[in-house]
Parts: structure tokens; sequence; C-alpha cells
């Protein structure tokens, strides 16, 4: 019998695909990476303090803007910068020289806008509105035969652009207490319009509880959802997961212990759920921009420029940590406050398609990420 909610979502993966590419001429198979590589790519929505992830622990100008909100006890990497204490698992990796932390990356938009800097990260142009569909879609459309899966609610700009890009979500996003169902219970009841809506509501919920789809759906949870739909021969070769909360104004600290467990869960539940397939894997977190370099009023910090990016994966030349780094002097920062960026994270993207799924350049700088023919993709990221 036919899965209606997976009807519904190769609906709306075909909806996702209107503007779908015919096959790069001469892109074949093999070209395309015959190997069974493997890329997921990790999007942390709200901006992610890759300054709290990553701190340069030794410099004095780190300690001088952050003050209480430096990370005193991070895990030493390179005798610079060090890895936030939550970050065990990928300390671990980095140790196996499996995770390559890059600094000082950003989109090409340098403005301050989630709604912008996420629409330009994900159409993978040169500014918001520049595409409308993503450099994601557009590389799977591109490569034969090759099939993406998007772990999200709906999908996203970045997978747009394939008919071969598949979404798959939870049941159940976040779970609904008990208790706020029972007072909502009477004020539904008086309406005889919505009452049978709630009702029918209520009864999946308890279908939900009876066999374990309802709950909470965090980032560890996705990227094991993603291993799952990417191991094995005809599995999907692209995976996308989004994470959101990483907007931190206020109380960054205790937020970003939580979130930075999550994003440290999920990679051990990655590197768990491909087994042997991990050693072609590349997984690639990224975030739409950094945080201001110093705390705010509010033990936060502000919407920055310059964020820091990972890649962890079997299949990566890790241990140690990549990117120019500016420095934090009052004279290096941008506009005063923000690390300055120093890479296109376009190039970091093009790196690895170029390296890990064997994607031509012409296909890079024209198709994928159009009229980018200046952004050099970022070599050496990956084992020979």
């Amino acid at each position: 019998m036919t899965d209606p909610r997976m009807t519904r979502r190769r609906f709306l993966a075909a909806l996702g695909g209107t503007a779908a590419l015919t096959l790069w001429p001469g892109l074949s198979p093999a070209a395309s990476g015959g190997a069974q590589t493997r890329l997921l790519v990790v999007l942390l929505r709200g901006a992610m303090d890759g300054l709290h992830l990553l701190p340069p622990s030794d410099d004095a100008d780190y300690r001088r803007l952050r003050g209480a909100l430096a990370v005193a006890d991070a895990q030493p990497l390179d005798g610079h910068f060090g890895l936030h204490p939550k970050l065990s698992f990928a300390h671990g990796l980095y140790a196996q020289r499996e995770l390559l932390p890059i600094v000082a990356v950003a989109p090409p938009y340098h403005q301050r806008s989630h709604f912008d800097a996420q629409d330009c990260l994900e159409n993978g142009t040169a500014a918001p509105g520049g595409a409308r569909d993503g450099w994601i879609g557009r590389c799977i459309g591109a490569m034969a035969a090759d099939e993406g899966v998007a772990i999200a609610q709906v999908m996203p700009l970045a997978m747009r652009g394939s008919t071969r890009a598949e979404l798959w979500s939870p049941p159940l996003p976040r779970p609904v207490p008990d208790a706020l169902m029972q007072q909502l219970q009477p004020l539904y009841a008086a309406d005889p319009a919505l009452a049978p809506m709630f009702a029918d509501a209520m009864a999946e919920a308890d279908m939900d509880r009876s066999d374990g789809a309802r709950g909470a759906f965090r980032l560890p949870e996705a990227m094991a959802a993603a291993a799952k739909r990417m191991q094995g021969a005809q599995a999907a070769r692209i995976g996308f997961v989004e994470d959101t909360g990483w907007d931190t104004h206020r109380g960054q600290q205790a937020a970003l212990e939580r979130k930075f467990g999550e994003l440290d869960a999920g990679l051990r539940a990655y590197r768990e759920g491909m087994g042997g397939e991990w050693a072609r894997s590349v997984v690639v977190v990224v975030t739409e921009f950094g945080r201001t370099a110093a705390a705010n009023g509010s033990a936060g910090t502000d919407h920055g420029v310059g964020g820091m990016a990972l890649l962890a994966g079997g299949a990566v030349r890790g241990g140690r940590v990549g990117g120019d780094w500016p420095g934090l002097s009052p004279t290096a920062l941008h506009e005063g406050r923000d690390l300055r960026p120093t890479t296109d994270l376009r190039a970091l993207f093009k790196g690895v398609l170029a390296s890990h799924l064997r994607v031509p350049e012409a296909a890079l700088e024209t198709r994928i990420f159009p009229d980018s023919r200046a952004i050099r993709p970022l070599d050496g990221l990956l084992r020979g």
C-alpha cells in the first residue's frame, strides 16, 4: 500500500525541483564520483558563534573582547585554537585527523540579516535573491543518476533544483505537552467546527505515542535519520540537515553548551549510522554568518559577519585548522566589530564538490555557483 506521507514528500520534492537542470553535458556517472562517496551538509540556522566553538584561547584580543564569556577550558587543537569542551567526540575526530575546522568564512553577503544571509548561502550566488533554486539541488541535477535527501519539515532552498531531491521529516517536530492538550480541549470542544479536528489531532498524538514516533526531533536524531537514508549503494549520495536555535543574543554560555552538545551527538550519530561508509563521507557544518567579536551587555553576542565551518568524515584531511586567520586586533576587525571573513563559503563548497564528488570545474563555476569563476575551490581539504 502506498504511504501517503511519502507521496506528500515526493510531491514537495517535485515542487522544489521545478527549475531542475538537465544533465551537464559530458558529466557521466563515473565523472560525478563513481566511488560511493557521501556528502552531508548541516546548516545551523541563527548564526552560530564560531569564536565560542573554536576559541583562539591564547589570543589576548579574544580574552579582552569576550571577558567573562571567553571559553576558558577549550580542548587544545594546534597551540592557538581550542575546541569547546562540549565537542568531545569532535575533538576525538580531530585526533584521528577526521575533523578540519575552517576559520573566518562567510557567504558573499556581508550584512547581518538572517533571512538574506541564509538565502545567499543556500542559493549559491553572490547575493540574496540571486536564484530561486539552491546550489545542492543544482548539483544533484547536474550529476547522473544521483539522489539527495533533505531532513527537514519543508524542502529547503539549498535542495531545490532537482526532481531527485527527496524530503523526509519526522511525524512531529517537537512534543506537545499532555497538560497543554488537556487545557486546550475545553476551548475547542465549545466550537462545533473545531472540535472534530481537535479530536483527530488528539487521536493522532496518541497513535504517535504508542508507536514511539512522538517526541523531539533534535539535531542528533536528524543526523541519524540522514545516515539511515544515505547508507547503501542505492542510497542518496547528498544529504541536508538543518537545525535552529543558534541566535544567542543573551545567556549564550548555557545555550551553546546545550547546542554544542547536540551538534557533537549529531556527529557521533552520523558516524555510527554510516558504519564502514564513514571512510567515504564528508560532513560540512556551516552557518549563515558569525557573531560580534565582543560580548554584549546581556552575556551574549550580536549579529556579525565572519564565522567558522567544520569538515568531518573519513575522507577529510583533518587534524589541523584551515583557513586564513585575520586576528582580532582593532585594526583587523571587519567594520571595527566582527571577525573579518577571508574565505568565501562558495570556495569551501567548491573544494568539496570538486575533490569529493568529482564535479567538473566548468559546472561548478557556471551552473552550480553561477558567475563564480573568480572564486577558486579550496585545495587540500580531503585525503588524496
